[in-house]
């Protein structure tokens, strides 16, 4: 397992110094029905813009990041693994505003306890039509989680089990689309990290790990 201020100087300077690993880390876990999806949505009108925050922090002997569920109710990504983010408003001066701003609403991260080490590349997500720049940070400590009426549950996932080979597999789910498809995905604490999050979690691991 990385130590944690190993970790972190490493992912400063991949984030900053080098160049990311990109599509084609992102489209390793890109389910089959993404070209299907970008065909449908891709002339839905404007583009809107969101952030989301990748976060690390230590934990005992582990390093962990924060996802949350969203709730199960009548929007695209009804149920879905994510990382804590949205959409961007007037009074954000910057991604990084969004992210940290989206991730104090929803699980009660003070933006003040985040130290910024980059971001990962932008990636389009057609059933929203939404551009998502993952912001990647970090707090020295746990902060106190506690999710909002947008959260189902909060998951704090061990890095080291992200890093496992046997958590990367591929499971069948119910699609938007309405139809069974056979997904790449984490499969962590009985949950399946799978679409947009999964191919942003690709990337991150990629930079980790790049063997």
């Amino acid at each position: 397992m990385l130590e944690f201020t190993f970790l972190i100087d490493h992912l400063k300077n991949s984030l900053n110094t080098a160049s990311l690993p990109g599509i084609e880390a992102q489209l390793s876990m890109a389910p089959k029905t993404r070209q299907e999806e970008l065909s449908r949505w891709n002339h839905k009108g404007d583009v809107h813009q969101s952030a989301v925050l990748v976060l690390f922090y230590p934990d005992v002997k582990t390093t962990k990041l924060v996802f949350i569920k969203r709730p199960v109710d009548n929007s695209v990504h009804s149920g879905q693994i994510a990382f804590p983010g949205g959409r961007v408003e007037k009074e954000d001066a910057s991604f990084e505003d969004t992210a940290l701003r989206e991730a104090w609403e929803e699980v009660n991260i003070q933006p003040s306890s985040v130290s910024i080490l980059g971001v990962l590349s932008k990636l389009h997500i057609p059933p929203s039509n939404f551009d998502v720049y993952p912001i990647v940070g970090y707090c020295p400590a746990r902060p106190p989680l506690k999710g909002n009426n947008e959260v189902d549950k909060i998951l704090e996932v061990k890095l080291e089990e992200l890093l496992n080979p046997g958590t990367k597999t591929t499971k069948t789910i119910h699609h938007r689309l309405g139809k069974l498809v056979d997904v790449p995905c984490y499969f962590v604490e009985d949950e399946i990290i799978w679409g947009a999050t999964a191919m942003m979690l690709g990337e991150l691991l990629a930079i980790i790990d790049p063997d």
